[in-house]
């Protein structure tokens, strides 16, 4: 049996609050693993040796759960991006964490991802625990 290396960790994002949703929404969000630093950064080296582990979850209430991987496009310091995706064979990205590489990510933080419609989202990371 493979030892997971601490690193990874299974974070939870749910909806903050937004005008749809007041006080934010458990029922919409992602559970991903991602290698995580000291400072919960994503580590973009140990995403390359484990990215076979790097999947991402994104449940919505009223859909089907949408199984991809977390995916990082390179480009260089302002250019590169993570994005979740859903389809291998689609040429766009589904959807793009916004500066992924530069948060942390530790419970009560927040983070932003462009959804396939363009749409910014605001997310409140839940959880974060060892990759099971």
């Amino acid at each position: 049996m493979t030892q997971l290396p601490h690193e990874l960790k299974r974070i939870r994002l749910n909806l903050a609050r937004s005008k749809e949703f007041p006080t934010g929404s458990e029922r919409h969000g992602y559970e991903f693993v991602a290698p995580l630093d000291a400072g919960g950064h994503i580590d973009v080296d140990l995403w390359r040796e484990y990215r076979d582990r790097c999947g991402v979850r994104r449940f919505w209430q009223g859909e089907d759960d949408q199984i991809g991987r977390l995916v990082h496009r390179p480009g260089g310091p302002e250019q590169a991006r993570w994005v979740f995706d859903y389809d291998e064979t689609a040429e766009e990205d589904d959807e793009a964490g916004y500066r992924f590489g530069a948060h942390a990510f530790a419970p009560g933080e927040y983070v932003s991802i462009r959804d396939e419609d363009g749409e910014m989202h605001t997310f409140r990371v839940v959880t974060v625990q060892p990759a099971t």
